[in-house]
């Protein structure tokens, strides 16, 4: 799963999410959605961090950010 989600039915094309993203993961897409927009999607899955900038920018809501958790170290104490 990817860690950026975009709901492109109610991408807007405003492009804010591609801008602000510092990774440089967000497109624009050539195609259009279903109101004739250009939707934002994520090219490069593999640069995004999950930061959320593009989330918090996007003036739809449209962006849904997923965080992985990190595995725990489990400690152990003998004695």
């Amino acid at each position: 799963m990817d860690l950026c989600q975009i709901n492109e039915r109610v991408c807007k094309g405003c492009e804010l999410c591609v801008k602000f993203c510092p990774q440089h993961a967000l497109e624009m897409s050539e195609g259009r959605n279903s109101a004739g927009f250009h939707p934002a999607y994520l090219a490069h899955p593999d640069l995004c961090t999950g930061c959320a900038l593009c989330a918090e920018m996007c003036p739809e809501a449209g962006i849904v950010v997923y965080r992985r958790q990190k595995a725990r170290a489990s400690q152990t104490q003998t004695g």
